[in-house]
C-alpha cells in the first residue's frame, strides 16, 4: 500500500552547528558554517494510507516554557500553532484519529502530547524504551527523567504518563509494521533509534529522525575527503559515533538500491532546508506540501 507524507514542524530549537550538526573534527574545514546557534525546526510526519490509515512519525517537542526550562534555552513553540494538535488541525485531522504513532526515538523533542492520541498504538524500538528508563546521567534531560525536576515541579516523561505507558509496543531489528510501512534500526544518535520507511507512488521515503542530523551529514567536501578521508560529514550529537557513521552509510545504501535520491527522499527531524521549503510552499499554495503523491 502507498502512503502520502505531510511534514509538520512543531517548533524551533537553537543549536550550534559546530557542536551538534557536525563532528568537531570537521570544524577546520567548514569555514562557511556559523559558530553560533541556529534555530533548527522539529519535524513530525503525518502518513496517510490509501485505505485511510493515519500514522504519525513522532509527535514533536514541548511547549516553550518546558523546552526553555529543562532543555534548550531559546527554544519556542507558538501556542495554538506549532503544537502537534494544532498542526494536525491545520491539515484536517485530530490526534484522536491517529491509528499508530511510530517513534524514531524517545528524546524530549519527539514525544510530547501523547495523552491526546487516545486510540493510537505507540511503537518504539525495545532498546530505546529500556535505555530511556535507565540512561546515564548525561541523558537524564533528553529522556525527561524525574530527577531533573526543580522549583517544586514534578517531571513525568510524556511516555511515562498513566494511560500512555501501558499502550507502548516494542519492536526489534527490521520489520514491517503494516503494509507499506517498515522500520529498521539506525543506532548511533541514541541506543535504540530506528528509521521509518514509507512506501509511496514515488518510491520509498525514509523518516530518519536524528540519525541524519542535518542534510550536510550525508555528503563530504573535497577538502574533508582529502585531509580526513571521510566519506560523510558525521554529526556531532551521538552516543556511538561508529554506529552513527555506519547507520548513515546504510541509509545511503538503501537509497541507492531503491533508486531514489537521498537529498529528496530522506526526511530529517531537524532539516532547516525542509522548513524553508514548507514556508515558501505554504505562502504560494496556502497549504503544506505533501510528498509521495
Amino acid at each position: 500500500m502507498n502512503y502520502k507524507i505531510t511534514p509538520l514542524n512543531t517548533g524551533f530549537i537553537p543549536t550550534k552547528p559546530l557542536e551538534y550538526h557536525y563532528h568537531f573534527s570537521c570544524k577546520p574545514y567548514l569555514k562557511d558554517v556559523k559558530d553560533e546557534p541556529v534555530p533548527l525546526p522539529d519535524f513530525t510526519f503525518l502518513l496517510e494510507g490509501e485505505d485511510g490509515t493515519l500514522i504519525m512519525v513522532d509527535t514533536g517537542m514541548a511547549w516553550t516554557d518546558r523546552a526553555n526550562k529543562y532543555h534548550h534555552k531559546g527554544s519556542w513553540q507558538r501556542e495554538g500553532i506549532d503544537d502537534i494538535e494544532s498542526k494536525l488541525k491545520s491539515v484536517g485531522h485530530t490526534p484522536a484519529e491517529i491509528d499508530i504513532v511510530l517513534f524514531t526515538h524517545l528524546h524530549w523533542d519527539h514525544v510530547f502530547y501523547l495523552e491526546k492520541f487516545t486510540k493510537a498504538r505507540f511503537i518504539v524500538n525495545k532498546k530505546e524504551w529500556e535505555y530511556a528508563h535507565n540512561p546515564v546521567p548525561l541523558h537524564f534531560k533528553s529522556y525527561e527523567r524525574p530527577i531533573i525536576a526543580k522549583d517544586g515541579d514534578v517531571v513525568v516523561a510524556p511516555f511515562d504518563q498513566e494511560g500512555v505507558k501501558e499502550r507502548f509496543e516494542f519492536v526489534e531489528g527490521e520489520c514491517e509494521i503494516v503494509p507499506g510501512i517498515s522500520v529498521y534500526e539506525s543506532f548511533g544518535h541514541c541506543p535504540g533509534h530506528q528509521t521509518i520507511v514509507v512506501q509511496t507512488k514515488n518510491g520509498p521515503y525514509y523518516c530518519v529522525g536524528d540519525s541524519v542530523f542535518v542534510m550536510g551529514n550525508i555528503d563530504t567536501t573535497p577538502e574533508v575527503e582529502a585531509n580526513l578521508h571521510y566519506d560523510i560529514l558525521p554529526p556531532g550529537r551521538y552516543v556511538d559515533i561508529v554506529a552513527s557513521w555506519l547507520t548513515i552509510r546504510d541509509t545511503l545504501r538503501r537509497c541507492k538500491e531503491a533508486g531514489v535520491d537521498p537529498h529528496k527522499h530522506l526526511l530529517l527531524a531537524h532539516d532547516y532546508g525542509l522548513s524553508d521549503y514548507c514556508d515558501e510552499y505554504e505562502k504560494e499554495n496556502g497549504k503544506l506540501p505533501v510528498f509521495g503523491e
